[in-house]
């Protein structure tokens, strides 16, 4: 079975735009569907990328990410390759550009990124870090994997926080680069099933920002963070 499925091209001016969402840790690309068919209304190709091993590192689940990007890139039928990513998928991204830089690529957009890693993650790393790689490389710990990864400077960078996220806080889901950033009221994984975050999601790839969407108030250009 592919680790992902690629939805038909809609009949619009921007169908050679496709936009690869990944799912975090302990889901699959089921969740992914309601963001990726409201992606479609918007005249985007949509390509789902998921992992099913949760015991590998992230650097392991970058490097398969990096070859479908590879094989992406090399598409012709596509000609803006914009990635899309839920929770720990936006480190995945990040390493995953960090071994393979698309030609093709265009924005990427982060759904509740533990960019500085996660509280839960730090609580639990001690008890399951060496049984689950993911735990302790997605902790607060300066050393963690997540913040010795690079984060791409040269990409327009677009983050979407849940107010309400019991595993990731507002604070660690900014990266270290400058961004745009805004919050919703909702959860973690409810960020996922919102038409408000579509709605942001589809502005952002096709601006670079968020105010298009009406979120003017919410959203700014973030700034580095010591």
């Amino acid at each position: 079975m592919p680790d992902h499925a690629t939805s038909p091209e809609p009949g619009t001016a921007s169908r050679r735009q496709c936009v690869v969402l990944v799912h975090g840790y302990l889901a699959n690309k089921l969740l992914l569907t309601p963001l990726a068919w409201r992606l479609r209304d918007r005249g985007y190709r949509t390509d789902l990328w998921g992992y099913r091993n949760m015991w590998s590192s992230i650097q392991v689940l970058a490097g398969r990410f990096a070859r479908t990007l590879a094989a992406l890139d090399a598409d012709p039928r596509i000609d803006t390759l914009h990635l899309v990513t839920h929770s720990m998928g936006g480190i995945v991204g990040r390493a995953a550009l960090d071994a393979y830089r698309p030609r093709k690529l265009g924005r990427f957009v982060m759904l509740a990124p533990p960019n500085r890693g996660s509280f839960v993650a730090t609580a639990m790393a001690g008890s399951l870090g060496r049984l689950l790689k993911p735990v302790a490389e997605l902790s607060t710990s300066a050393d963690s994997l997540v913040n010795s990864l690079p984060v791409p400077a040269d990409v327009e960078i677009g983050v979407i926080a849940a107010a309400n996220d019991a595993l990731v806080s507002e604070e660690s889901t900014h990266p270290a680069v400058p961004h745009e950033h805004v919050t919703l009221p909702t959860w973690h994984t409810g960020l996922l099933f919102r038409r408000d975050t579509a709605e942001l999601v589809a502005d952002f790839l096709a601006s670079g920002s968020f105010a298009a969407a009406g979120a003017a108030a919410a959203a700014g250009p973030g700034a580095p963070r010591p």
